[in-house]
């Protein structure tokens, strides 16, 4: 049977002029998952990372800290399936776009209430760049692909973004039908920066065992955002 340990980034920059640059509570989230997981003996057999600048900082902290044990210098691939969605385009395309000066609370209300109405469109979604049923069937694609390398009973670690594993545990739970959005945006919310959430892999298919964990992080370190 095999693993797939499927992490959210660490905290990004927030009201920066990139937001795809870790913070230095990133960092320090990144590193010290990595060390959670060396400690543990978890030893992988592939890395991989979305596309995104804090996907590949994030893995750098975390290999940096794993500090050469087992597993831990592999060669990473990238896969641009694993990135999240273009969370700009959205709220730009939504018809009550937040203003760039809110606080991380204002910013969080408006951002729930954007992506509900992108998940809510479906195929419908013609002003957004990415439909949210297409979003869904990418990063499934993506997981398709770490589940095959994951099958001869290997351990695969990715790095992604916390709207792609509150979309693959919504698949995973056999939400269907009009609770899909529902789910994704509860799960989305959530979701912890270095967070970690689990997949079996065997010959009944994948099976989720366990979601957001984040027991590495000290409670100043918590951050969703």
């Amino acid at each position: 049977m095999g693993l797939l340990l499927l992490v959210r980034h660490g905290q990004a920059s927030f009201g920066s002029d990139d937001y795809d640059v870790l913070s230095e509570t990133g960092w320090e989230q990144g590193r010290a998952l990595g060390r959670h997981l060396a400690a543990a003996g978890v030893v992988p057999t592939a890395l991989v990372r979305g596309g995104m600048r804090r996907h590949r900082e994030t893995l750098e902290a975390m290999t940096e800290a794993a500090d050469g044990a087992a597993g831990w210098d592999l060669p990473v691939d990238e896969d641009p399936g694993w990135d999240e969605f273009d969370h700009l385009g959205v709220l730009a395309a939504d018809p009550d776009p937040p203003a760039h000066d809110l606080d991380r609370r204002a910013f969080q209300e408006a951002f729930v209430r954007a992506t509900t109405r992108w998940a809510d469109a479906g195929e419908d979604a013609a002003a957004y760049p990415e439909t949210f049923p297409g979003f869904l069937a990418r990063t499934a694609a993506s997981m398709e692909a770490a589940s095959a390398r994951a099958a001869a009973g290997e351990t695969v670690v990715v790095v992604t973004s916390g709207g792609v594993l509150a979309a693959l545990a919504t698949g995973l739970l056999g939400v269907g039908g009009a609770g899909v959005a529902e789910t994704w945006q509860r799960l989305n919310t959530v979701c912890v920066n270095t967070g970690v959430t689990r997949v079996v892999v065997g010959g009944s298919g994948r099976r989720l065992l366990t979601f957001n964990e984040h027991e590495h992080l000290a409670r100043p370190l918590v951050t969703y955002r």
